[in-house]
């Protein structure tokens, strides 16, 4: 079960899966306190939510760029490349990657 933190108000303001100083209070896993928290925390995190799938769109349109020669990859700072050739070389590993573009 987890544990809660409680602000002046009596309100659960923080949770944590170990006991601690502030964490001294147990609330089973469903209860409507925690499942309110954790919802208001999953709303205010959309945005964060959207983030991965976004940067892989942004790769797609890297990777669509050089193809057409818009610009080549060695023009990009060392960093840059760096970064990116380690996400694709993870993508590639990935049994569940994303090729929003396609193969055309």
């Amino acid at each position: 079960m987890p544990f809660v933190k409680r602000n002046s108000q009596g309100e659960v303001v923080a949770v944590s899966l170990e006991w601690a100083a502030d964490f001294d209070e147990e609330l089973p896993a469903g209860s409507v306190e925690l499942v309110t928290l954790l919802g208001h925390a999953s709303a205010d995190d959309s945005l964060a939510d959207t983030d991965q799938d976004f940067i892989r769109v942004l790769e797609d349109v890297v990777d669509l760029l050089i193809d057409k020669g818009v610009f080549l990859f060695t023009e990009l700072p060392g960093s840059a490349q760096e970064k990116i050739l380690k996400r694709q070389k993870l993508r590639r590993g990935s049994a569940g990657s994303l090729n929003l573009l396609g193969d055309d």
